[in-house]
């Protein structure tokens, strides 16, 4: 920089006027002097979005790669649990003190443990099993149930009913393995004897390595820290493990709970933080990357610390040389910047970039990439014209398929009037029936009816089958006042009525038959009952009815066992009790009894 006086001699000496000087000032040097100072900022600004956005990515992408390897024992974990041997072998039953029975159970499941093992992910199998199994102590692969009760996560374990449950990183000591840092991915599993008894829990250890593996792939800045969290705000991994456990602050679990992904800035320890996020699924795990601006983003600081320094010399320039001078100047560096731009576009782009002819200036080839850019926002634009082109015919399919149960009740209405105007009255009431009972049986797709339109539903059914078998049964009705408005799952009474019909009264010869279905509550329960006086069945075969899935029977619901099996089954998954669902009493050669119970709820607007 001249001096003062040096500066007045140069003025002197080449008679410049003091109006030109100032009109230099303010006409060239001011003006550049902003502009350059904007353009400085909007290309810190544009440097410090593409690296955050490269980040990001590079963050999400190894969300993903874990997320995979997640995913890759948790197909393990499924596997092995519909291995059917394995829950026989776990139940608790009269051969637990048979030693012989017991080693060769311990030689089967040894033989699934030690199949899972050999996979390069899994660490450790651990099975935990009730207490009067003879190889609960074995404590390599077999541990008894009771020592994970006292762990803190026993609860959510059983709380997940069979679900799976992923544990944050801890230390365990193995006996032929020494210690060892881990994750831990543990499901419930039930004795299929007893389903309200836990049988016991499957445990795969996968070494807290593979995540270190995965996550060391990121080239993040150091002093950058990238840890995972686990819904509920606890840290599940920390490259510190005096953390492991802790729970972060109240404004850092409140901005990972705003989004799957993200980048925010929030305020800790008095110091502003900037903090990349992303999801690994399937645990709801964040994926987190937290640090200081100059942590995260180093290469944008360092690349806006040259930036300025070109700046500043290039300013000092500006306000020594000639206007033509500086002209030149501020295209040549406008031209840098450009081109800057564009390469860290080109660079940390995720879309292929555009080449261009080695002679194309820079001005054109920033030109050539806004069009280019321009050109893939109206692709995406016409992508989502055409999925909400596609979405409005789904719609208009959806109305055509409610269109469609009009048109039959309209031409069978049709048809009945048809029949009335030719005075078959017969023909007549068989079409009106059937009309009702579609009408009833579809109920418009809902999935809950009325306990009055189900009663409505099974007497239709059996008028439809009195004009079907004439004079061969009567049937009764009875309800007790009251429970019109109660709701209940649809068709419960009509597959009950109909094996009623065709595998209890149709083949007792010689006897006309009776079907009364009633119903009733009973301490905040309803109670259907459906008898009958057909042919009845043996004790045995109506236990096995309701607790053996059929395999040689029909599956459209048409077999008489898959029939009640499957409405059993619905009332129990419809409940979510096993204290509801079909009892079946028979007698052979007298008749049966079906009672269904489940919960008493009323109706409520808009079902």
């Amino acid at each position: 920089m001249f001096k003062a006086s040096a500066f007045g001699r140069f003025v002197r000496r080449f008679s410049i006027p003091r109006q030109w000087l100032l009109a230099y000032l303010f006409l060239i040097v001011v003006p550049a002097g902003v502009i350059l100072y904007g353009f400085y900022e909007r290309s810190a600004t544009i440097l410090k979005d593409e690296v955050s956005r490269t980040m990001q990515q590079a963050l999400k992408q190894a969300g993903s790669n874990l997320a995979y390897r997640l995913e890759h024992i948790e197909d393990i974990s499924n596997s092995v649990i519909m291995n059917a041997n394995l829950h026989e072998y776990l139940s608790v039953g009269e051969n637990d003190q048979l030693i012989g029975i017991q080693f060769q159970v311990i030689k089967d499941l040894r033989n699934i443990v030690e199949s899972v093992q050999s996979n390069s992910d899994v660490f450790h199998v651990r099975l935990f099993v009730d207490k009067s199994k003879l190889y609960a102590g074995e404590r390599i692969n077999f541990f008894s149930l009771e020592s994970l009760k006292t762990g803190s996560w026993y609860e959510k374990i059983i709380t997940q009913n069979g679900g799976i449950v992923w544990s944050g990183s801890y230390e365990q000591r193995y006996l032929d393995a020494g210690n060892a840092r881990i994750f831990s991915a543990a499901r419930m599993l039930r004795d299929p004897n007893q389903y309200a008894k836990v049988s016991g829990v499957l445990m795969i250890d996968v070494k807290e390595q593979m995540v270190t593996d995965i996550l060391s792939t990121l080239q993040f800045s150091p002093g950058t820290n990238v840890y995972l969290v686990d819904p509920y705000g606890t840290i599940a991994y920390h490259p510190n493990k005096a953390l492991v456990g802790s729970t972060v602050s109240p404004e850092m679990q409140e901005a990972l709970s705003s989004g799957s992904e993200g980048t925010l800035s929030i305020k800790l320890d008095e110091e502003v933080n900037d903090v990349l996020y992303a999801t690994v699924n399937p645990t709801g795990w964040k994926l987190v990357a937290q640090g200081t601006e100059s942590q995260l983003s180093h290469r944008a600081v360092k690349l806006t610390q040259m930036t300025g320094l070109t700046t500043l010399l290039e300013y000092i320039a500006l306000f020594l040389l000639l206007p033509v001078v500086l002209l030149a100047i501020i295209v040549r560096g406008m031209n840098r910047r450009v081109k800057s731009v564009i390469t860290t576009i080109r660079k940390e782009g995720t879309d292929t970039p555009v080449d261009f002819p080695a002679e194309t200036s820079d001005f054109l080839l920033l030109e050539r990439s806004v069009e280019h850019m321009l050109l893939r926002v109206r692709t995406l634009v016409g992508e989502k014209y055409l999925a909400q082109i596609h979405e409005r015919e789904a719609q208009l399919q959806a109305l055509q398929a409610q269109i469609n149960p009009h048109f039959l009740y309209n031409t069978l209405d049709t048809i009945n009037w048809i029949a009335i105007g030719k005075g078959a009255t017969d023909i007549s009431q068989m079409i009106d029936a059937l009309a009702k009972y579609f009408r009833l049986s579809l109920n418009k797709g809902r999935s809950i009816v009325s306990v009055e339109d189900e009663l409505c539903l099974a007497q239709v059914y059996l008028e439809i089958q009195q004009s079907r078998f004439p004079n061969t049964f009567d049937f009764q009705v009875d309800m007790q006042p009251g429970l019109e408005a109660y709701q209940m799952p649809k068709l419960i009474l009509q597959p009950i009525v109909e094996n009623a019909l065709l595998h209890g009264i149709r083949k007792a010869k010689g006897r006309r038959g009776s079907i009364v279905i009633t119903v009733r509550e009973d301490d905040g329960e309803l109670l259907f009952t459906v008898s009958d006086n057909g042919i009845g069945m043996e004790e045995p075969r109506a236990l096995q009815l309701l607790s053996v899935a059929p395999s040689g029977e029909k599956s459209d619901g048409s077999g008489s066992s898959y029939g009640l099996y499957n409405v059993n089954e619905r009332i129990k998954l419809y409940s979510g009790d096993d204290r509801y669902g079909l009892s079946i009493s028979s007698k052979l050669g007298i008749g049966t009894i079906v009672t269904i119970r489940f919960k008493a709820a009323e109706l409520t607007k808009g079902e």
